[in-house]
């Protein structure tokens, strides 16, 4: 190595040091490895059959998720109810029409290329995972009816919408129109503390503000975490209908086999997230609509197209008749008959969980929904975000769901599988199976690196104090950590420790979303577009 070379990454890297804003990204890196050092050290050989497991990690995560699920259920279902009323009050307000940047700013992206990025970053991994698997779950347990009956199939697709819908793009909306607004119309750095300074002023950029960026770091890494972790139980379970990996049953080959795939899909993630936002993120989102539009055409086209549109539509029907009571419905008189007998029980075994995942994700999510939304009016924002991608949502639902249920209907031996296989079971029933199967793993792999190329560049942002272009040395550092904290998760506790995490991180951030609300809805009644009102017109003299 020549002297040049020596001093151009001792350059790059005395850059990466002086980019990152070290109140910040000290403490959540440090918050972070010791999660991963203490769930790598603190487990315990698992028990023989009839003896209870020994305290260690996982037990502690199942503590947790289930005093939280069961005691703050209602307090989740509440505040995101909460989002919903905010972004749709915003939204149709006369609010709607400021700019999200100078008033003649335009919009750096094409509004196709836009809703493919926010629909790539904000569920398309979790939308592949679950598609099928939800109402496959909710049909053989359901919430509200007697299990395997014509209502617990309409009870199944109506709480998949719920989940995948309003409320989950709501709570995006809270923390994305606060950045886009204090970024592009205040000229603030990219940063969470900054949603907050019309309630907090010059507070935000002291302790106040770097405590607020260290949970936005953290739920936000969590919660990307948690999607990979998903996402590589499900490119096994593709790799075991394609022969190629061990079947998902066999948990030590399994272990093994999805930390390879984390690994490896977290290289190519690192390749993506050092060309940019323009380039390798873009094109990675793009080529995921393509993939997600093909896998779809086929599924309805091969699978019970008339069943699937019947129960699109009488879906959405049943959707907006019950969406009030639902949103609000903590479980207090629960069926008896139904899969959930007791109190609160569907609420925490799902709802909770869903809240939180979003919630977690609402930092990450925010972030790069801000970062490519200069120049859209509060308008746009708010019900673009909010209409197209839950309408993409319901008819994924429908297309993928509906098949699998009309499978599990005509006695299908496809319930009560693992979650991740459940997508490949249903896809075995349909013509071209090797072919299907092979593009579905393809697009759990582009959702996969997608999901982890923008978490990296969103939290290098949030950890550099707002940097639109953080140092690269820092991207691959926050991509690797992403990495270390899903095999950790996976390896401790499968898919409850990726849901319990997910809630238990959301709490606090949930606190900072009700204050970004009070916040933004004061910085936008005193922005001088509202306040300056139009003159009249004058009545012409006669």
């Amino acid at each position: 190595m020549t002297s040049t070379d020596t001093e151009h990454r001792k350059s790059a890297f005395a850059k990466a040091r002086e980019a990152i804003a070290p109140r910040v990204f000290y403490p959540s890196a440090a918050i972070i490895l010791a999660f991963v050092l203490v769930g790598t050290l603190w487990q315990t050989p698992e028990p023989a059959e009839g003896e209870t497991k020994e305290t260690d990690f996982s037990v502690v995560l199942d503590n947790i998720n289930t005093w939280i699920t069961q005691k703050l259920g209602w307090y989740y279902l509440f505040v995101v109810f909460g989002f919903v009323v905010f972004a749709a009050v915003v939204g149709f307000s006369k609010l709607g029409r400021i700019k999200l940047g100078p008033d003649d700013a335009k919009p750096e992206f094409s509004r196709g290329s836009w809703f493919a990025m926010l629909f790539s970053a904000g569920m398309g991994i979790g939308l592949v995972f679950w598609g099928a698997a939800e109402p496959l779950a909710h049909y053989a347990t359901p919430p509200y009816a007697s299990p395997e009956t014509e209502a617990a199939a309409r009870d199944a697709m109506h709480a998949s919408f719920m989940h995948w819908g309003f409320h989950a793009w709501a709570i995006y909306i809270v923390v994305g129109l606060a950045l886009a607004y204090a970024t592009h119309r205040k000229g603030r750095p990219l940063s969470l503390r900054w949603t907050l300074e019309p309630l907090l002023g010059d507070r935000v950029r002291g302790t106040i503000g770097d405590l607020i960026d260290i949970t936005a770091v953290v739920a936000t890494l969590f919660g990307v975490a948690t999607s990979l972790g998903l996402g590589a139980q499900q490119i096994n379970a593709g790799l075991d209908a394609l022969g190629l990996a061990s079947s998902p049953e066999d948990s030590t080959q399994t272990n093994a086999t999805q930390i390879i795939i984390i690994a490896v899909v977290t290289s190519i993630a690192i390749w993506s997230v050092l060309t940019g936002v323009k380039k390798g993120i873009k094109w990675l989102s793009n080529i995921n609509m393509v993939l997600a539009a093909v896998v779809l055409v086929f599924v309805f086209i091969a699978g019970p197209t008339l069943f699937q549109l019947r129960e699109l539509f009488t879906s959405i029907g049943y959707y907006f008749q019950n969406i009030l009571s639902t949103s609000l419905d903590a479980g207090a008189y629960p069926a008896e008959n139904s899969g959930y007998p007791e109190a609160g029980g569907f609420q925490a075994a799902w709802t909770a969980f869903y809240w939180g995942w979003w919630i977690s994700w609402a930092p990450f999510v925010g972030v790069f929904i801000a970062r490519i939304s200069r120049g859209r009016t509060v308008r746009e924002f708010c019900l673009g975000i909010l209409a197209v991608p839950t309408a993409i949502s319901f008819v994924w639902f429908a297309v993928l769901g509906g098949t699998a249920i009309d499978q599990a209907q005509g006695g299908a031996d496809i319930l009560g599988l693992d979650e991740a296989s459940a997508l490949f079971a249903v896809l075995d029933g349909l013509p071209a199976t090797p072919l299907l199967t092979g593009l579905a793993t393809l697009l759990v792999v582009t959702f996969f690196v997608t999901s982890s190329d923008s978490g990296s560049l969103v939290i290098d942002t949030l950890a550099s104090g707002g940097n639109l272009e953080p140092p690269k040395p820092t991207r691959v550092f926050w991509a690797t950590l992403e990495g270390l904290v899903g095999i950790t998760l996976l390896v401790v506790g499968g898919i409850v420790a990726l849901q319990t995490v997910s809630i238990v991180t959301a709490l606090p951030f949930s606190l900072i979303m009700i204050a970004i609300c009070v916040a933004t809805w004061r910085g936008l009644n005193n922005d001088p577009a509202i306040k300056l009102k139009p003159k009249r017109k004058q009545p012409a003299k006669s």
